[in-house]
């Protein structure tokens, strides 16, 4: 039997699909994302919110306890040391829900992101 199922077309639609406290959490983080790049695009990518400047810049999500953030394994790398608090793996950090989001360290990242493919280019 194959299930048919819908997954969101864009980041509104992924967003609403959460409860309030973590819909708030997620348009922190893109307003975070946006405020950092404001020249990237925005798309669903691997069923996540991603931010496209002339790649994948960034994605980020929501699990059942934490907020994914996923800026490749250069933007973990680079700020290492600040993301100790957190768990963490090479390209991907989880945010506790209980916990407030450090919005400036994901701007530090995404500014990093976008320095990073604007030079590769």
């Amino acid at each position: 039997m194959q299930v048919n199922k819908q997954w969101p077309a864009n980041i509104d639609e992924y967003i609403s699909g959460f409860p309030t406290a973590v819909q708030e959490l997620l348009q922190q983080m893109r307003a975070t994302i946006r405020s950092a790049a404001p020249d990237a695009k925005e798309a669903i990518k691997y069923r996540m919110p991603t931010f496209i400047l002339r790649e994948n810049l960034v994605h980020f999500a929501a699990y059942r306890s934490h907020i994914g953030f996923y800026p490749t394994s250069s933007g973990i790398a680079a700020f290492a040391d600040q993301l100790s608090p957190y768990k963490h793996a090479k390209g991907s950090v989880q945010f506790p829900l209980n916990q407030p989001l450090p919005l400036d360290l994901v701007a530090k990242i995404v500014k990093f992101r976008v320095a990073e493919v604007q030079t590769v280019f």
